[in-house]
């Protein structure tokens, strides 16, 4: 129950955060795509989590531990402050957007957009499913495992493939081009975060090291 409650204060008072900044930008409540991004996050969000609470609830916690502060390398919490900035950012000038008519996204692009942002967020669940230890630190417990097989066969860093699917999908989702301009600084941030996390699993995980040569992507087959 513990956990339960603390999953339910950090999701209302995400929506809520969440809600400001794009609101209070826009400057009006008659703004659909954000209603609409607002419920596909919170269903996409929720009923994994809820999943979660009954099946490992050691999983969805060590995912609520997230932000800078819960990073304990200095590297990570700089990185995980810009990831912040980043998403922060997209929401306002999105919502900026929306309100000066910057760059009209047709209703259909939206929609496309809410369905990245569902599958961006559904990818990050089923990492969480397929691997218990994905936490939304960076960190190695002493009895943690690798996981090798499922999306971890695909890359090494499926999580971050969904967060990269979601980032594409928020700006198209909320009716705005200029929006997308925050995807390429997000981008490095997460080079930067899976270069110094691929380090520091190379020293303490077992196997590791042998993981690399066998999955040669990080975030997209074929790509990189």
């Amino acid at each position: 129950m513990k956990t339960f409650g603390k999953g339910a204060l950090s999701a209302a008072l995400g929506l809520l955060v969440f809600g400001v900044m794009l609101f209070l930008p826009a400057g009006t409540l008659h703004y659909w795509q954000a209603w609409v991004f607002l419920a596909v996050f919170a269903l996409s969000t929720w009923l994994p989590s809820i999943y979660l609470l009954r099946t490992n609830p050691a999983a969805l916690e060590r995912r609520m531990r997230a932000g800078p502060l819960a990073e304990t390398r200095t590297l990570q919490r700089i990185v995980i402050a810009g990831l912040f900035i980043c998403f922060a950012a997209m929401f306002v000038v999105s919502a900026l957007d929306h309100r000066f008519g910057w760059s009209p996204v047709p209703a259909t692009v939206s929609l496309v957009g809410d369905v990245l942002v569902a599958i961006g967020l559904g990818v990050a669940m089923l990492v969480i499913i397929q691997n218990s230890y994905a936490a939304a630190n960076v960190t190695v417990e002493e009895d943690q495992q690798l996981v090798t097989t499922g999306l971890y066969g695909l890359v090494r860093h499926p999580m971050y493939t969904g967060n990269v699917i979601l980032m594409v999908g928020t700006p198209l989702a909320l009716g705005s081009y200029c929006g997308l301009v925050f995807v390429v600084p997000g981008l490095v941030a997460l080079v930067l975060r899976i270069r110094d996390e691929e380090q520091l699993l190379a020293q303490r995980l077992g196997g590791y090291r042998e993981y690399l040569q066998q999955v040669r992507y990080h975030l997209v087959p074929y790509l990189w």
